[in-house]
C-alpha cells in the first residue's frame, strides 16, 4: 500500500497531531495545566529557595539548575523504591564496572524517558524562560574517550528499561575527556571543566567511603591452617562515593551511576604547613586527588604510567568493596556471592578485579584459594574491545612490585595454576606455556591484563560476530585452547531512546505516524517502513526530515566556524576517535582527488559534496594529531579555492563530543565506517547514523558485516580488502609501492602531499605521511585507496535518485536488531543470568 492510498483510505488521519497517543509517551504527550503549573512553582522555589536568586535576575544557568534539581527531586521519588524492591526481594545485580562513561547530558535524556519534556518545556516557557537556550547550558559530561565509554552509557539506559538491577562503577573525573580547540589546523588540548557550575545529578553518599592501599610489604606469618599473609601498605587514599541516578524508558526503572572520587586521608599535614612549608602541606592531598584528577593521562612517563595503573585499581578496589559490603549486609554469607552478584569488566581496565576479589576472599574473608577461585570466576565476566596486541594492557613487574605487591603475589599463584593447566593439555610444549603465561617474559617482564582477565572470568565476548570469532584465532588463541567454550559474541547495541528518538524528533514523529505508537517500545517495529521504501510521497516526507536536520548542522557549523554550507549538497561525515587504524586518512586522500579532478573538470556533472570530519586525537598521539592538522589544511585550501564554485566543502569539526555527535547523526547522508579489516573490533556510531537513514560507506569490518547483513547489500557500500587478504598482505611486507605505481590518482594524491600543496608555509610537514603511505602501509591505505575511490564514485551515481531514498529508509527499516535493549538481554540470558 501506498502511503497516499492509506491516507486516502484512512480519511487523511495521518497527520502526527491527529493520532491517539499512548500513556506517557514522549514529545507528543499533553501535559495538564495542573502539572504544568506544579513544575512551574517548583521551579520558581528552587530559584528562590534552594539558589537563593530572585526571579527578575535569575541567570540561565540558574534557570538549568532549577529546573533540573526539580527533575532530580522527581528521579529521586521513583529512584527509592526501586533501590528497596531489589533488596527487599533479594535480586541478583548486574556490577558494570568501566573506566569509561561518556553519558553527555543528562536533562533531556531524563526528561524524554520520563515523558515529562513538554510539560518542562511549557513550564519554563511560562517563565519566560526558552527551553533550547536552558538544556543547552548543561556541560557534556566526558568521562570517556569514544565508542567504549558511550557503549557503558547505553548500557546503563538499557538495563533500567529492562528494570534489570544494576550499578555501574567508575571514576568521577574532575576533568573528563580534553576540550579540544583547533589553532592554525593544529590540535590543541584544554582542560574541561565539567563539574565548574556544580553537577546537579549527583547525590554525594558522605557515609559511602573506602580505603584503598598502595605499596608496602607483604609478610608471612605461620598459622595451624598454613601461612597467614599480610600486606602492610605504605600509602591509603579513600575513595568517595557519588551517585548519579540512570532512568530507565517510561521511568521503568532506575539505577546507579557510582562514580569513586580521590581523597586524602589528611588532607593537610599541620606541622609541615607551620613549618613554613605550605606547598608540602597539601603533597598527599595532591597526590591522592591526582588519581581522579583527569581521564586518561598521558602515559608517556613512567609517571603517567604509574598514575594509569593508581587509577585503575583505585576504582576496582572501591567498587569491589562495596559490592563486598553491600552483599553481606543484604545476604550475609560470602560464598553465596557469585549468586547475587554478576561483575562485568568493560575491557581490561577494571583486569585487576581479579586478584582484588581474591584478595578480599582470602585476606579478609579467609575463604580457601580453590573455593575463592570458583567464586571468582563464577562472578567475573570480560568484554573484550580490542584486537590490537598493543590496546590490551600489559604493566611492568617492576611497578606491579612496588604498587601493588599483594596483588603481584597473587597473579603468581593464579599463574602457577594456569601454567600446570597448560603443561597439562601440552606436556613439554614451551611455546604454548609462554603465551598462555600472565606474565610475558619478551623485552621485560610484564603482567599481561588481558589474560589476567580472561582467566579469571567465566565467560569472555566479543563485541561484533567477527570480533569474536577472530579473538579465538588471534590475540587469545592459545588461551581459547586452554579454556574453550568460554569465548561468545555479544553485538554490540545502542539506545534508541537517545539515538533516534531524542536526537531526531521529525524522523520519530514519521515513524510513528507510519508503524505505529510501538515502536517506540519495540524496534522491530521499525520494519514497518519496508512498505514505503519506494512510494514517491513517503519518499519525499523522508527527505524533507534529512534535509532539516542538515540546514540545523550547517547553522551550527557556520555559527562555530564561521564556514557557510550548502544543505542540498550530500552530507559525508566520518565522526570518531582519530586513529590510523580508523582511516581517516584514507578519507582525506579521496577528498584530495575529488578536489583535483574538481579542478581538472570544473563544468564536469559533480554531485555537491560536503566532507565532515570530527574527533579527538590522543594528547601523545603525533601521527594522528599530524592527521588532523592534513585535514584542516586541505580544507583551507578547498574552502578557499573559488574555483570549484563550492561543489566541495571540507569542514573538521572541533572538540567533538556526544552533544554534537546529536546533531550530526541525523543530518549524514553518507556515513564514513572504512577502518582497516579485522581492526574495529564493532563500532557503534555505524548503527546510530544507519539508524537515522545514512547510507554506510565501509570495509567488511567489525559490525559493519552485521549491518550489511540486515540492511542488505544493495543497500550499503562496501569496498576493500577482507581481514584475512590484510593479513596475507601484511606478511608479503608493508610496502605499497604496487599499489601507487597501479593507480595514477593516488601516486598524484601523494605527490601532491609530499611537496607541500596544502603547506606552502612548510613544504616537508606532511613527508612522514607520504612516507608510510609508500613504504610503511601498516593499515592498508594505500592499498585500499583505488576501491574506496571507485566506490565513492558508486556513491555519486547514487544520489539524487529515488534508489538513494529506498536504501536510505530500507536502512532505518532494518535497524532494528541493534538495539542496545537486544544486546542486554543476551547479557542477562547468557553470561549474568538476571
Amino acid at each position: 500500500m501506498s502511503l497516499r492510498s492509506r491516507t486516502e483510505s484512512e480519511g487523511g488521519g495521518l497527520n502526527i497531531a491527529k493520532t491517539a497517543l499512548p500513556k506517557g509517551a514522549p514529545a507528543r504527550e499533553r501535559p495538564s495545566d495542573y502539572d504544568v503549573a506544579a513544575v512551574r512553582d517548583e521551579i520558581r522555589a528552587k530559584i528562590t529557595r534552594v539558589l537563593g536568586h530572585e526571579i527578575e535576575r535569575a541567570t540561565l544557568h540558574d534557570w538549568y539548575l532549577a529546573a533540573a534539581l526539580s527533575l532530580r527531586e522527581r528521579i529521586a521519588a521513583r529512584w527509592l523504591p526501586d533501590v528497596r524492591e531489589t533488596r527487599i526481594e533479594g535480586k541478583k545485580r548486574v556490577y558494570y564496572l568501566s573506566l569509561e562513561f561518556l553519558i553527555g547530558r543528562l536533562f533531556t535524556d531524563a526528561l524524554s524517558n520520563l515523558q515529562l519534556m513538554e510539560t518542562y518545556v511549557r513550564a519554563l516557557r511560562d517563565l519566560g524562560v526558552d527551553f533550547g537556550d536552558v538544556k543547552d547550558i548543561e556541560p557534556d559530561a566526558a568521562l570517556g574517550n569514544g565508542g567504549l565509554g558511550r557503549l557503558a552509557a547505553c548500557f546503563m539506559e538499557s538495563m533500567a528499561s529492562l528494570a534489570i538491577p544494576a550499578i555501574g562503577y567508575g571514576i568521577r573525573y574532575e576533568h573528563g575527556l580534553f576540550r579540544q580547540a583547533i589553532s592554525h589546523g593544529w590540535q590543541q588540548e584544554f582542560p574541561e571543566h565539567w563539574l565548574e557550575g556544580g553537577n546537579p545529578w549527583e547525590f554525594e553518599r558522605f557515609e559511602v567511603s573506602y580505603d584503598i592501599h598502595f605499596g608496602g610489604r607483604i609478610e608471612h606469618h605461620p598459622t595451624p591452617q598454613g601461612d597467614a599473609i599480610a600486606w602492610i601498605p605504605g600509602e591509603t587514599v579513600r575513595a568517595a562515593a557519588f551517585d548519579t541516578p540512570i532512568v530507565g524508558w517510561r521511568g521503568a526503572h532506575i539505577n546507579a551511576l557510582r562514580l569513586w572520587s580521590a581523597r586524602p586521608i589528611t588532607p593537610l599535614d599541620l606541622d609541615v604547613f607551620n613549618h613554613g612549608d605550605y606547598a608540602g602541606a597539601s603533597e598527599q592531598r595532591t597526590r591522592a586527588e591526582a588519581i581522579s584528577k583527569f581521564l586518561y593521562p598521558s602515559d608517556e612517563t613512567a609517571a603517567g604510567k604509574e598514575l594509569r595503573l593508581r587509577q585503575e585499581y583505585f576504582f576496582v578496589s572501591a567498587s569491589l568493596q562495596d559490592i563486598v559490603a553491600r552483599h553481606l549486609r543484604e545476604q550475609g554469607n560470602i560464598r553465596t556471592l557469585a549468586s547475587y552478584a554478576a561483575i562485568q569488566l568493560n575491557d581490561t581496565h577494571p583486569s585487576l578485579a581479579v586478584p582484588e576479589l581474591l584478595r578480599l576472599l582470602i585476606d579478609h574473608h579467609y575463604v580457601p584459594w580453590p573455593q575463592a577461585r570458583r567464586i571468582v570466576s563464577q562472578t567475573i565476566a570480560y568484554t573484550n574491545h580490542t584486537l590490537l596486541p598493543e590496546a590490551l594492557e600489559n604493566w611492568p613487574v617492576e611497578l606491579f612490585e612496588r604498587r601493588l605487591p599483594r596483588h603481584l603475589d597473587i597473579i603468581y599463584r593464579l599463574n602457577a595454576d594456569n601454567l600446570a593447566a597448560a603443561e597439562r593439555q601440552r606436556p613439554g610444549d614451551i611455546r604454548f606455556r609462554a603465551a598462555t603465561s600472565l606474565i610475558d617474559e619478551t623485552g621485560g617482564r610484564r603482567v599481561r591484563m588481558g589474560h589476567l582477565a580472561f582467566i579469571g572470568s567465566h565467560r569472555i565476548n566479543g563485541v561484533s560476530a567477527m570480533h569474536s570469532e577472530l579473538m579465538k584465532h588471534t590475540v587469545f588463541a592459545d588461551l581459547n585452547t586452554l579454556y574453550p567454550d568460554r569465548i561468545t559474541n555479544k553485538t554490540n547495541g545502542i539506545t534508541f531512546r537517545r539515538w533516534l528518538y531524542q536526537c531526531n524528533p521529525g524522523l520519530t514523529a514519521l515513524l510513528r505516524e507510519v508503524c505505529g505508537d510501538r515502536v517506540l517500545d519495540d524496534p522491530s517495529a521499525l520494519a514497518g517502513l519496508e512498505p514505503y521504501a519506494n512510494d514517491p510521497i513517503f519518499q519525499e516526507r523522508f527527505r524533507a526530515i534529512k534535509q532539516h536536520n542538515k540546514v540545523a548542522l550547517a547553522g551550527m557549523i557556520e555559527r562555530t566556524m564561521s564556514l557557510r554550507l550548502d544543505p542540498a549538497a550530500l552530507f559525508d561525515i566520518q565522526i570518531k576517535r582519530i586513529h590510523e587504524y580508523k582511516r581517516q586518512l584514507l578519507n582525506a586522500l579521496d577528498t584530495i582527488a575529488r578536489y583535483l579532478a574538481i579542478r581538472d573538470n570544473p563544468n564536469a556533472d559533480w554531485v555537491p559534496r560536503v566532507k565532515i570530519f570530527a574527533g579527538k586525537a590522543a594528547p601523545s598521539y603525533h601521527q594522528a594529531k599530524l592527521i588532523i592538522k592534513l585535514i584542516n589544511d586541505i580544507a583551507d585550501a578547498v574552502n578557499r579555492d573559488a574555483t570549484i564554485r563550492g561543489l566541495l566543502k571540507v569542514a573538521f569539526v572541533p572538540n567533538y563530543n556526544v552533544s554534537a555527535a546529536e546533531m550530526m547523526v541525523p543530518a549524514c547522508d553518507l556515513s564514513e565506517q572504512i577502518s582497516t579489516a579485522g581492526m574495529e573490533a564493532s563500532g557503534t556510531g555505524n548503527m546510530k547514523l544507519a539508524l537515522n537513514g545514512a547510507l554506510t560507506i565501509g570495509t567488511l569490518d567489525g559490525a559493519n558485516i552485521e549491518i550489511r547483513d540486515q540492511v542488505g547489500a544493495d543497500n550499503i557500500f562496501i569496498f576493500g580488502m577482507t581481514a584475512d587478504q590484510v593479513m596475507e598482505r601484511r606478511r608479503a611486507g608493508l610496502d605499497a609501492s604496487d599499489a601507487i605505481a597501479a593507480s595514477p590518482m593516488l601516486a598524484r594524491v601523494i605527490e601532491t602531499i609530499d611537496r607541500g600543496t596544502f603547506s606552502p608555509d612548510d613544504p616537508a610537514r606532511f613527508a612522514p605521511i607520504a612516507h608510510s603511505l609508500r613504504y610503511l602501509d601498516h593499515y592498508m591505505v594505500s592499498a585500499d585507496f583505488d576501491d574506496y575511490h571507485r566506490t565513492q564514485a558508486l556513491v555519486d551515481a547514487r544520489w539524487g535518485h529515488a534508489a538513494w531514498e529506498t536504501s536510505a529508509i530500507l536502512n532505518t527499516a532494518r535497524m532494528g536488531w541493534f538495539s542496545a535493549d537486544r544486546t542486554i538481554r543476551d547479557y542477562a540470558d547468557d553470561i549474568w543470568k538476571v
